[in-house]
């Protein structure tokens, strides 16, 4: 059953997904080199030898750029694959290649983890629509991370990636979603001192 904060997460998302569409080269450049910086800065506070991150979809903040650094450095990286009961399986992206998931997202191509292979990093880094100014992240509505993240017993710092303007006041949030110990923006990086609810 539709509820009002599904209305409202569907027309934060289009709003969200048009913004990101009409951005100018520039900007996309601009953003990109700062959200590499922070995101190498980030993973140097936390010591992260391991990490699980995405790969960025066409008008998604770029991460590649960073996990090449930090793969180049020789950092474990796994990558989320989706799957048909809305899970996520990790691959160690071993074979360099990626492909189309099953929602439309790119996803490398590597040895196939299993769900619980999560369990062993040192940070985990997810998308985002949008993050709030108490650690909520409205995510882009297929739920992936927010069940990989309630699922876990022992979960490490996780960090959501967005653009400046999508770290906001407030998001609309429903029981099953879950907030992130920090945001990633091409400027800087917010940590939230409330409670970690994982």
């Amino acid at each position: 059953m539709d509820t009002q904060a599904d209305h409202q997460k569907r027309a934060i998302r289009a709003e969200l997904r048009e913004r990101r569409r009409t951005m100018t080269s520039s900007e996309r450049e601009s953003a990109e080199s700062g959200l590499t910086a922070r995101l190498i800065e980030l993973a140097g506070r936390h010591d992260a030898h391991t990490i699980a991150c995405y790969l960025s979809g066409q008008n998604e903040p770029n991460t590649r750029p960073f996990l090449n650094t930090v793969i180049a450095d020789g950092m474990k990286v796994l990558f989320p694959i989706t799957r048909e009961d809305g899970l996520l399986d990790w691959t160690d992206g071993e074979s360099g290649a990626e492909v189309i998931g099953l929602f439309g997202t790119p996803e490398a191509v590597g040895n196939i983890l299993g769900p619980i292979a999560i369990n062993d990093v040192d940070l985990i880094i997810v998308p985002a629509a949008a993050v709030d100014s108490t650690g909520m992240r409205l995510g882009w509505g297929r739920g992936f991370f927010d069940k990989t993240l309630g699922s876990m017993e022992r979960c490490p710092p996780v960090y959501a990636v967005v653009f400046d303007g999508e770290f906001v006041d407030t998001v609309p949030s429903e029981v099953h979603d879950q907030r992130v110990n920090g945001v990633v923006t091409p400027t800087r990086i917010i940590e939230f001192s409330a409670p970690s609810p994982f």
